[in-house]
């Protein structure tokens, strides 16, 4: 019997700023629309809803504590409740999952930096506590290159009881920027009871088989797979084209079907994206 892959959305981030753009509205750092525009954010969960997704990411990958504060004067929870509302009223009548999204930090915990691991604790935490009080169905926390700072946001995520999925970004050589590789990422999240594993972001496709690969052939653990649609690239005319067509991109993620559970697009990727791997599917 086949096994059942669940489709995700595709890139929060880079389509919500298209959005604004069609609506005449300026690039700020994406949560900000949670409070100022969660019109914006009903689109865009009803674009991937149309497209076929089972699961769609609520819009509060880098709503923490540090990054809204330095940005704004609203609170981690107005932001992050604001996004889940918005993408819950998107969901209305519909099947869809809503899964709260937390994104790495920009200081570096010891001994890189110096943050303290329960500062960070108490950081994602916050999130947490919010996001999961206005509703979400479960939690993702992706695209971090550091895995003692995903160990530390994972053991918070589970005391809140709900399905729980990991995801690392890796480059080209199958480690993660701080040197993590497939097998230490196995080694330190497994035991925490996370409920899938695996990888999104920096790489597109292609250069990402190799490490969801090796994932399959290391854990039992379901598999996640959000690969980028490539970094823009500039063309002779002045605009910006990702390197990889929606056509293209499902035709290089083919070959993951034979091992994932959970598959979707990182930057770049947008709709219609989703409607092709949705084809495959």
């Amino acid at each position: 019997m086949k096994k059942k892959i669940t489709l995700l959305d595709g890139a929060v981030g880079t389509t919500l700023w298209g959005i604004a753009e069609e609506n005449g509205v300026e690039k700020v750092p994406v949560w900000k629309y949670n409070v100022e525009h969660p019109e914006f954010v009903v689109e865009l969960v009803k674009r991937y809803v149309d497209a076929g997704c089972e699961i769609v990411l609520a819009n509060t990958f880098g709503a923490n504590g540090p990054a809204v504060k330095r940005s704004s004067d609203y609170t981690v929870a107005e932001v992050i409740e604001g996004g889940v509302r918005a993408a819950k009223k998107a969901l209305e009548g519909t099947d869809v999952k809503l899964c709260l999204s937390l994104g790495p930090l920009m200081q570096l915990l010891e001994p890189y930096g110096d943050m303290e691991e329960e500062e960070c604790a108490a950081i994602y935490d916050e999130m947490l506590d919010a996001g999961v009080g206005a509703g979400a169905d479960m939690i993702l926390i992706q695209t971090f290159m550091d895995l003692e700072m995903m160990r530390v946001a994972t053991v918070e995520a589970k005391k809140y009881g709900l399905p729980v999925m990991c995801s690392m970004t890796f480059e080209k050589s199958g480690k993660t920027m701080f040197g993590n590789s497939v097998q230490d990422t196995i080694d330190v999240l497994t035991p925490l009871g996370i409920d899938a594993i695996g990888l999104n972001c920096s790489l597109g496709p292609d250069l990402a088989l190799p490490i969801i690969k090796e994932f399959s052939e290391k854990t039992d653990l379901p598999l996640l797979f959000k690969p980028n649609a490539g970094k823009p690239i500039l063309s002779e005319d002045g605009s910006t084209v990702t390197a990889y067509t929606a056509e293209q991109f499902a035709k290089d993620v083919q070959p993951a079907l034979e091992f994932v559970s959970y598959i979707g697009g990182c930057c770049g990727s947008d709709a219609e994206y989703i409607k092709e791997i949705k084809k495959l599917l």
